[in-house]
């Protein structure tokens, strides 16, 4: 039996429809291969596989167990705590940058929850743990700090808020410590202006630090230098009235009286109104 002839003619295939074909199948078949690795599962079976990890310390893994959970089932009551434990997870396994981001999820997604200050906590740990030495760039410290304040400021009566309050005081510290870093190595170079601004941020900003000391008596050496008396004499009369015994003044009162004077206090400088505040 004969076949009929097609009633429209058959048009010859181009070399670009091949391409084209060839894309999509392409395409095709990263799709499959994609829809092969995903695979929907019981959101127990994700969150038991989750606590395996956990289990065996491994932290990275357990993460990302816990993000799928709310991945493939988002509207889960399961998918708001695999969200706080993702967090607590990465930050274990020194994931930082992970565990803040789940924290921040966290804390966008459900800002009511009774473990929002967790959240907040996770974030403010896992910045401050990346706390640099003080020769290296400050930018993380600045948040850590900023981080940790927050927390403090919304969730004061938290076990977690008395445990920032300590970060605070050593992150402080710290920033302190890269402003005296600065300031030393100015003061070495001749550099007394740049010096003092340094010293002047430790002085303002981090009287409480166990820097303010040493601040002082670097800025009664660069106000010397400068010919600037009467703010050295009074670097000098701020540093013996709130720290009398140490070696910070026994320098500071050497250096004035090898010139013959005496330190004096104006009470109108800044570094008199900046102690003010706070002793």
């Amino acid at each position: 039996m004969r076949l009929k002839k097609l009633a429209f003619p058959v048009r010859p295939v181009s070399l670009s429809m091949f391409a084209l074909a060839a894309i999509a199948f392409a395409g095709c078949a990263k799709d499959d291969r994609e829809a092969a690795i995903y695979v929907e599962r019981p959101i127990e079976q994700i969150y038991d596989a989750a606590w395996t990890q956990v289990n065996r310390q491994n932290w990275l893994e357990a993460g990302r167990q816990f993000d799928e959970v709310e991945r493939q089932h988002p509207y889960s009551v399961w998918a708001r705590r695999a969200i706080l434990m993702s967090a607590y997870c990465y930050y274990t396994g020194n994931r930082y940058a992970e565990a803040i981001e789940a924290a921040d999820r966290f804390i966008q997604l459900h800002p009511g929850n009774k473990d929002v200050p967790y959240a907040y906590y996770l974030k403010a740990v896992s910045l401050y743990e990346q706390v640099n030495d003080v020769e290296r760039d400050q930018q993380v410290t600045d948040q850590a700090l900023t981080a940790l304040q927050d927390l403090i400021q919304r969730y004061p009566d938290t076990e977690y808020a008395r445990d920032a309050r300590l970060k605070v005081d050593l992150t402080r510290d710290h920033l302190a410590g890269k402003e005296m870093t600065v300031g030393r190595f100015y003061l070495r170079q001749g550099e007394y202006v740049a010096a003092i601004n340094r010293f002047h941020v430790v002085v303002e900003k981090y009287q409480t630090t166990n820097h303010a000391a040493e601040a002082l008596e670097r800025l009664t050496e660069a106000y010397m230098a400068l010919g600037v008396v009467k703010e050295a004499q009074t670097a000098a009369a701020v540093l013996g009235y709130n720290y009398p015994g140490t070696g910070w003044y026994r320098d500071a009162y050497a250096l004035l009286t090898v010139e013959n004077i005496a330190p004096t206090e104006d009470k109108e400088s800044w570094i008199s109104k900046a102690f003010r505040r706070v002793f």
